[in-house]
């Protein structure tokens, strides 16, 4: 099997050039009628059928996986390389699905740490707040990477840190006005965007999914981890 290439493109904001983008994927050797294009600025228009186009025509004649697949049969065939079928796959859709998201958490002014740390807080319950480490828990980071998430949104008004009068030592970070409104815009449009990526995805295959992946994770996962929570 011969590498089949596939290309996209398309443009986010006024400063990204698509003829520019077009020329390079020709450069590199994928033929014109196989990139495909999303016109206008898709970080404010989410129809998107270029990319789905696309993907279907990568999912039509296979994708780098089988090709990386493929030369290692020929080159170590005394190896089992079945296992980076999945875990080559998995990669390649998370980088996928954390490109599709960062671009909606950014018209928005957030990143995925800054929404991680506002929606937690949201689905904690009125009155919104809780303790540095029960953040760190929920998001499975270390203490410096929640205070230095913590100091950025306390800086733009979206959390405030006041005393933990329960205990007396700590801090809690509570959900502030502009906070709430922001993550009560934001949430809509993520879940939209996680909906649109699962489109090529009957139900059914959606709930083998997540039910694959689930045990995956139970497998992966510690005594005590809460990872897949």
């Amino acid at each position: 099997m011969s590498a089949l290439l596939v290309g996209y493109a398309r443009c986010s904001t006024d400063q990204q050039d698509l003829t520019a983008q077009r020329d390079g994927l020709l450069g590199l050797g994928v033929e014109a009628e196989r990139i495909y294009v999303d016109h206008g600025l898709t970080g404010t228009n989410r129809e998107r059928p270029g990319l789905r186009e696309a993907l279907a025509a990568c999912r039509a004649s296979g994708d780098h996986v089988d090709l990386v697949l493929e030369q290692w049969h020929a080159e170590r065939p005394d190896l089992d390389v079945s296992p980076m079928a999945i875990i080559g796959r998995l990669s390649i859709a998370s980088r996928l699905i954390d490109a599709e998201l960062a671009q909606t958490f950014a018209t928005h002014g957030l990143d995925a740490a800054s929404f991680d740390v506002l929606a937690t807080l949201l689905r904690a319950g009125s009155p919104y707040e809780l303790t540095p480490t029960q953040l760190m828990r929920s998001a499975m980071i270390t203490s410096g990477a929640i205070t230095q998430r913590l100091d950025r949104l306390e800086a733009r008004g979206l959390i405030a840190r006041t005393p933990n009068t329960r205990d007396g030592r700590g801090v809690l970070a509570t959900l502030t006005t502009a906070g709430r409104a922001t993550i009560d815009r934001a949430l809509p449009d993520h879940l939209q965007t996680e909906h649109r990526l699962l489109t090529g995805l009957t139900l059914q295959q959606r709930e083998d999914l997540e039910r694959t992946l689930h045990q995956l994770i139970e497998a992966l996962s510690g005594p005590g981890d809460n990872a897949g929570q």
